[in-house]
């Protein structure tokens, strides 16, 4: 599903213009963004949660030469699913 589906479903789900639910979809997505800078996770309850977690620097090889290359860490988003999304798509 594209960005512009979900605009599309939430306009006619909400009975607003496409306008409108782009605006709320963008707000939301930087919401989302926002939270996860400033606290490290972002909580909808039954939904799911994002959360900021750290990757260990670790060794990895170069796929085409076999050479072993170190990777750096780094934060990574990570979702959990709740139960409630967990439920629908059984």
């Amino acid at each position: 599903m594209s960005k512009q589906d979900v605009i599309d479903f939430m306009a006619e789900k909400a009975e607003m213009s496409k306008a409108q639910a782009g605006r709320a979809l963008d707000a939301y997505l930087e919401a989302v963004e926002t939270g996860l800078k400033k606290h490290g996770d972002v909580t909808f309850v039954g939904f799911g949660k994002f959360s900021v977690k750290t990757r260990a620097a670790r060794e990895g090889r170069n796929p085409s030469t076999g050479a072993s290359m170190k990777i750096p860490a780094k934060k990574v988003v990570s979702f959990k699913a709740g139960r409630k999304l967990k439920d629908s798509i059984q």
